[in-house]
């Protein structure tokens, strides 16, 4: 049994999100989930730009918010910058009616941020982001360029900071 466990839990170090890699497709549209107005997602929108994607479990909003205020001090160029909240719908006790007003809200008030529901874990089985977690990640066209579970340390801050500025300046490909 032990020898099981092992083998699954080393699965899940190699499977998942990888600096490097190409995210694979998906659309969240229906009962997967979607926009905050009813519209589906296309990952599709990833090749675009730059992008700050968090996907959370609402009760860890605020997990990395000292990294979030940082970023928007930094007054990126929304021409070639975008940030997306990806919500894990299932990871918290919240009825999806209440989440649904409160991202309505937060689009109201964060208009460039682009807020995405997820009600059945759609990225944690095909991207392979952490469950019940925050997960940072900066894409650039479909490439993951950073990616960190849980909380961002000051040095990961500094290095994820670093990177969308290279990015967005088009320093970094």
């Amino acid at each position: 049994m032990k020898k099981l466990t092992l083998f699954f839990a080393l699965g899940l170090l190699v499977w998942g999100a990888k600096v490097g890699e190409m995210l694979p497709h998906l659309v969240l549209e229906g009962k997967e989930g979607g926009l905050v107005d009813g519209r589906s997602f296309d990952s599709r929108i990833l090749s675009s730009k730059t992008y700050l994607v968090i996907y959370s479990d609402p009760d860890k909003k605020d997990l990395n918010e000292e990294f979030f205020q940082k970023v928007k001090k930094a007054h990126f160029d929304r021409s070639r910058y975008g940030s997306i909240a990806i919500v894990n719908m299932q990871a918290t006790w919240l009825p999806n009616f209440l989440l649904q007003a409160i991202l309505k809200k937060k689009q109201k008030s964060y208009p460039d941020t682009i807020y995405v529901k997820d009600k059945k874990r759609v990225l944690v089985k095909k991207w392979g982001v952490a469950d019940n977690d925050q997960v940072v990640m900066i894409v650039k066209r479909g490439k993951v360029l950073f990616v960190k579970n849980g909380k961002l340390g000051p040095k990961e801050q500094s290095r994820a900071l670093e990177i969308l500025q290279r990015s967005v300046d088009g320093t970094n490909r």
